[in-house]
């Protein structure tokens, strides 16, 4: 069976966006693949993070996929840095992957900014460190939104490049799985910028935390504009919020947005937003009263991801010790 590797920042809760365009999709390919899914607060590190929240953070997110339906059993869940094979491989990979493919990397610059003399390392070499948590386990296909398949691209140079200088195929070159009809959810206060979990507005976002009332009260303030919903998809032009509130309407139903758009053509703003306020309270109500459940009993989280990185490293520890081999590490 073909293998995924997955991962997820603890950096904050997770929220509408990260539902729809990752762990909701990653509950539906565990039928079809064998799933390694991980926290990456190795990752979460390279900007600071306050050591408390950070742990309070890891647990959420891992709260949030058990509650979402990820199988802990029959595939594997754990953070980073529980297992040390996924640092052991980065600086190997750091010594394979050159400095003008991170130089290329986007993402660096839009984090680092104008002061990209103050940015850790860890920032500038971090797509090294994601290179080994995925070929770690030598997976087959990741789900990548758009803005990670550049990360994605330098593991496959990354595993090529060690494959050709060494005169092996020890690496698969991993491919990439985009998936789910709402991959870019937008912020329900300007539908012109992703929903995301830094910006400073709590009511930009539906967090997998929030209780109906709270559902409830950031659809109805949710931005719209004074004009009934389209009959059409050209009717959305000019209208992003408009087409957010329908496309988040559409992925919860597993429907498209020709059938948001065919179902409350002509209808008031507020009419749509109560049909979908009953939707989403329905889609995450459950979820959201799991993750209580788990979050009540810390415990029984650090169980699951102090088993599943053992787990993990059944599977890493031998290609490690492969790739070790091949470089000359010596091993008595």
């Amino acid at each position: 069976m073909n293998r995924i590797f997955s991962g997820v920042q603890p950096t904050g809760n997770l929220h509408l966006g990260n539902y729809l365009g990752a762990v909701r999709n990653w509950v539906r390919l565990q039928d079809d693949y064998e799933c390694v899914f991980c926290i990456v607060d190795m990752h979460a590190i390279t900007l600071w993070q306050e050591p408390a929240a950070l742990k309070a953070h890891t647990r959420e997110v891992a709260a949030a996929m058990l509650a979402a339906g990820v199988d802990a059993k029959t595939h594997i869940l754990f953070n980073q840095s529980q297992n040390p094979d996924h640092a052991q491989l980065a600086w190997i990979f750091n010594c394979v992957a050159r400095i003008g493919w991170l130089n290329r990397m986007t993402q660096f610059k839009d984090k680092a900014g104008k002061n990209r003399e103050n940015a850790s390392v860890g920032l500038y070499a971090y797509p090294n460190l994601m290179s080994a948590d995925i070929l770690a386990y030598k997976a087959t296909h990741v789900p990548v939104g758009e803005d990670q398949k550049q990360h994605l691209e330098l593991a496959r140079d990354t595993a090529q490049k060690f494959n050709s200088d060494y005169g092996v195929e020890v690496f698969p070159l991993p491919e990439p799985l985009i998936l789910g009809s709402a991959t870019r959810v937008m912020s329900l206060r300007d539908g012109t910028k992703k929903m995301s979990k830094s910006d400073d507005s709590d009511y930009s976002r539906l967090n997998m935390t929030d209780d109906a009332d709270t559902i409830h009260l950031k659809l109805r303030k949710a931005k719209t504009d004074p004009l009934p919903l389209p009959d059409s998809a050209e009717g959305l032009s000019g209208r992003p919020e408009a087409a957010n509130l329908l496309d988040i309407w559409a992925a919860l139903s597993d429907g498209t947005r020709e059938t948001a758009i065919a179902r409350f053509a002509g209808r008031q703003f507020s009419d749509f937003k109560k049909e979908l306020t009953e939707l989403a309270v329905a889609v995450l109500g459950p979820i959201n009263s799991e993750m209580k459940r788990y979050l009540a009993e810390p415990a029984e989280i650090d169980a699951v991801l102090k088993s599943g990185a053992e787990r993990a490293r059944v599977l890493s520890a031998p290609v490690l010790a492969e790739v070790e081999d091949i470089v000359g590490f010596l091993r008595a």
